[in-house]
């Protein structure tokens, strides 16, 4: 079975999904480094996020752990580490 990671191109679209977009906030760029916060996503729009990524994903991720993501590259490389674990488990 393939070993499954979440690209920043896949949270780009679960973002849009989840929550949409601030007028005049570009997601196109890399975003990794750049706060939640600055690109118009707060904690609800998070938490959406989150419920999403687990359902396409099949990854537990804990309210704790989104709310100490604060950022596009922290919440890949959380999940990434989540979906590596479950499959070596």
């Amino acid at each position: 079975m393939a070993h499954v990671q979440i690209t920043l191109h896949d949270l780009r679209r679960i973002l849009l999904e989840a929550a949409g977009a601030d007028e005049g906030v570009d997601l196109g760029g890399d975003i990794r480094a750049t706060e939640f916060s600055d690109l118009g996503y707060d904690s609800l729009a998070l938490m959406e996020a989150g419920s999403r990524l687990q359902r396409e994903f099949g990854v537990q991720l804990s309210d704790e752990s989104l709310a100490e993501a604060t950022t596009p590259g922290a919440l890949i490389d959380l999940v990434n580490d989540r979906l590596t674990a479950d499959a070596s488990a």
